[in-house]
């Protein structure tokens, strides 16, 4: 039974100066399949029993989640939040839920024991299907390089999948335990989106966070592989900074982030050149864009519903880069380049962009990666970078391309 202290816990901003050690680590590793789990960079979030579902109707999203969280209230629940994933799909259904209880500690990066290994499982015998073949895949990227060149659109982002299945029953809580440890900076989540399915992965990219009326998000696009070679990977890092293609890519999707924040803000900060992310697979051009809410009414959930899709994960134009994604990649992306995150009846939260994820259900896990397309795109090269993506997933799981 959850303790007092322990039902819809108020979200407080976290100190990691002041560490309890263990007291991270300690709700990934309480973690269970059915249960919700989000790590940020300024909290460890876990939360169980399903609460009240936010609907799925004709009303627009963050209105419908304000409606839930005030129902919540009304029934007597304390400082209530909703936690979940949201699809690529924005008419598609939602998986968010006020869960019944949440437990809150401090960054999974602020705690010692994030270090420790994590426990020696049974290997897994995983067969692998990708969707589509990689040579299917660096077609439909030469198709959109063709078509980009006729002027059809600006840029596209294309995703493939691999299907992993097993014997054996997967073991969730061991994923997520490697995921977490392999980039504990990032956001970690795993969150049920139906009955007996469950969104996991380690994303790299906030889209916003709200606090009061402080707003950041912060945009990546242009990528290289990480080498295990220090001095191949400063180059590499080097010469990200230095691609004209990549820097393009980059500069299409802050504009787009700063067009949409800046009717909800007074004023926003753009810086004018992009710095350096990495994460254990990948290096990642970034930009941190900062601003003041306009209106302490409007909410964090809808600051990301005004920016999803970004063409980080989609394409610019948007429909018709919607519609070249629903032309040439054979499968449904679901809940992959949607958005997981929290918000409370206060309008805070962290919302984020849901790349370096599976879904997993019964023996099988969906694994996807994407690439940015745009005109200077080798098919070849774009086709490495999801394989180099996918590593984040199948080092938590024991597989390999």
């Amino acid at each position: 039974m959850p303790t007092a202290s322990q039902v819809a816990t108020h979200i407080a901003p976290t100190d990691p100066g002041h560490p309890v050690i263990g007291a991270a680590t300690s709700l990934l590793d309480a973690y269970g399949p059915g249960a919700s789990f989000l790590a940020t960079p300024r909290r460890t979030l876990l939360a169980h029993g399903a609460g009240r579902q936010v609907p799925h109707d004709e009303r627009p999203l963050d209105v419908r989640v304000d409606a839930t969280l005030a129902e919540a209230g009304a029934a007597g629940q304390a400082r209530p939040l909703v936690i979940g994933a949201i699809p690529f799909d924005h008419e598609a259904p939602a998986a968010l839920n006020v869960p019944t209880a949440v437990r809150v500690a401090l960054p999974l990066a602020s705690d010692p024991l994030i270090a420790l290994p994590v426990g020696v499982s049974g290997a897994v015998d995983w067969r692998i299907r990708p969707v589509p073949e990689p040579g299917v895949y660096a077609a439909g990227v030469a198709s959109a390089v063709e078509r980009m060149s006729r002027g059809e659109f600006d840029k596209v982002v294309l995703a493939r999948t691999l299907e992993l299945t097993s014997h054996g029953t997967l073991d969730l809580a061991v994923m997520l335990r490697r995921l977490a440890r392999r980039d504990p900076v990032g956001y970690t989540f795993a969150l049920p989106t139906g009955p007996g399915r469950t969104l996991l992965g380690a994303s790299p990219e906030l889209l916003v966070s709200r606090q009061g009326r402080r707003v950041i998000a912060n945009p990546l696009a242009g990528s290289t592989p990480r080498s295990a070679d220090l001095a191949e990977d400063v180059r590499r890092a080097a010469a990200l900074l230095e691609s004209a293609k990549d820097l393009h890519e980059h500069a299409v999707v802050v504009d787009a982030v700063r067009r949409s924040l800046a009717p909800y803000c007074t004023e926003l900060t753009v810086p004018t050149r992009p710095t350096l992310i990495r994460t254990a697979a990948m290096w990642h051009l970034s930009t941190t864009v900062t601003g003041t809410l306009a209106a302490p009414g409007t909410s964090a959930l809808a600051l990301a519903c005004a920016l999803h899709p970004t063409p980080a994960v989609c394409g610019t134009p948007t429909t018709t880069a919607r519609r070249v994604i629903s032309e040439t990649e054979p499968f449904d992306r679901g809940f992959f380049t949607g958005v997981v995150g929290w918000g409370n009846a206060q309008g805070d939260g962290e919302w984020v962009v849901t790349i370096r994820c599976a879904e997993a259900e019964e023996r099988t896990l969906r694994l996807y990666a994407g690439a940015g397309v745009v005109a200077a795109s080798q098919p070849e090269a774009e086709t490495a970078e999801t394989a180099a993506k996918f590593r984040t997933f199948l080092s938590a799981v024991g597989a390999e391309l």
